[in-house]
């Protein structure tokens, strides 16, 4: 049975014990990882806490008890979310109904806008959470790209949630002119356990990265495979790599390589399982972020519905989709956007990022953007939430739960 099939005809279970002192709710594969990083560290300091989740495998094996695997819905753009409304609305009618009935004390919200926002509207309305009168206590953890798009939302936020913590240090500004209290508490990627997925290896593969999301893997997927067949001159004996984060993305994926023949089709890895690779093309996502601070080169390609980029052009105001190009305010991973992500254009950006060059500056961007992302951090995540499950004295320090990020 589907998760989406349990939803329909039994619900979420009732929590271990009957009560819930943390429920984390986190519907994409980056925010369940993020999230179990924290979840993690909590549990190590304080084993006797009970923490329920939304979210995916990372949360499970980090101690959270799995209510509903959220990331196996996670969809993309206008379109997608429309044409899976129905499914969306029980989803949300059920965990509204489960917070009501077993009443966390505190509740974080891990990115993911479109569900978690309105979930802390309503919660609001409800009269649950603080903000409304009741007393459940709501953070948001990785701040909704507000200085990308929807603007005016953080004025809303400050109306549903007690706090944010962020994970690139320009958001705290972004709040600066609302009552909301924000704080940089570190990128994940900078937590000296934390190992990068990828790593530069100038005889490596060619690795290919379309996503997370079904419909954007299944648009952007195909523009890949057309720039590696127009490169194959070049590449020669060069392995392609494409890395997938899950069993419904790979099915996507083999769908696709079925047209090719065996011999020439990418190899098919597991995120999990890592990879070197001396370029890459990815999509706009986390793990283009991960592949600029290995030092690979590398180019973003970003394919959506018609519709959805049309709206989308009219909404977002920043000058790159890539968020290490904005961190550094240049475009050091090119990005090939629709249209321009046409099988030559991407082939000839291959060659320029196999070259030599191509390698030198992208690990002195990588260098550029540790140090970035682990100064001026506030206070670890996982120590972020403990001081609301069990704040401190007045005048006391919060408590670090985990090690200082590298720099």
């Amino acid at each position: 049975m589907s998760a989406t099939e349990a939803l329909a005809t039994t619900g979420f279970p009732a929590p271990a014990g009957s009560s819930c002192d943390l429920l984390v709710v986190a519907g994409e594969h980056s925010g369940d990882q993020h999230a179990a990083t924290a979840v993690r560290d909590l549990l190590a300091s304080r084993p006797d806490l009970r923490v329920c989740a939304l979210g995916g495998p990372a949360l499970g094996e980090a101690g959270a008890q799995v209510l509903f695997d959220l990331p196996s819905l996670s969809v993309v753009g206008l379109v997608e979310v429309l044409r899976h409304y129905g499914r969306f609305r029980r989803l949300f009618a059920e965990t509204l109904r489960w917070i009501e009935t077993y009443r966390p004390r505190v509740i974080c919200l891990v990115d993911y806008p479109g569900f978690n926002l309105r979930l802390a509207r309503a919660l609001r309305e409800r009269g649950l959470s603080r903000r409304g009168g009741g007393d459940i206590r709501v953070l948001g953890y990785i701040s909704p790209q507000i200085w990308a798009w929807k603007r005016q939302r953080r004025f809303r936020m400050q109306e549903w949630l007690d706090e944010i913590g962020t994970i690139f240090p320009f958001e705290v500004e972004c709040y600066k002119d609302t009552h909301l209290p924000a704080f940089f508490l570190g990128h994940p990627f900078t937590d000296p356990r934390f190992r990068l997925q990828v790593h530069f290896d100038p005889d490596g593969p060619l690795l290919l990265l379309p996503g997370s999301r079904r419909a954007a893997v299944r648009r952007i997927f195909p523009a890949l495979l057309g720039a590696v067949r127009r490169a194959r001159g070049f590449l020669g004996d060069r392995p392609v790599r494409v890395l997938y984060p899950d069993r419904p993305i790979r099915e996507i994926l083999e769908a696709a390589l079925a047209r090719m023949p065996r011999d020439t089709r990418p190899e098919l890895v597991p995120v999990g399982e890592g990879s070197p690779a001396a370029a890459a093309l990815t999509s706009s996502g986390t793990m283009s972020l991960q592949c600029a601070l290995a030092g690979i080169p590398g180019a973003i390609v970003y394919r959506a519905h018609p519709l959805t980029f049309a709206v989308g052009r009219r909404l977002v105001k920043i000058p790159y989709l890539g968020i290490a190009n904005l961190l550094l305010d240049r475009p050091a991973y090119p990005e090939y956007l629709q249209g321009a992500a046409g099988a030559a254009e991407l082939a000839d950006e291959v060659a320029r990022l196999l070259t030599p060059e191509a390698g030198r500056e992208a690990e002195s961007d990588a260098a550029a953007l540790r140090r970035i992302l682990s100064t001026n951090r506030y206070l670890d995540p996982g120590g972020w939430l403990l001081s609301h499950l069990d704040p401190p004295a007045a005048g006391s320090p919060v408590t670090e739960l985990g090690p200082r990020p590298h720099s």
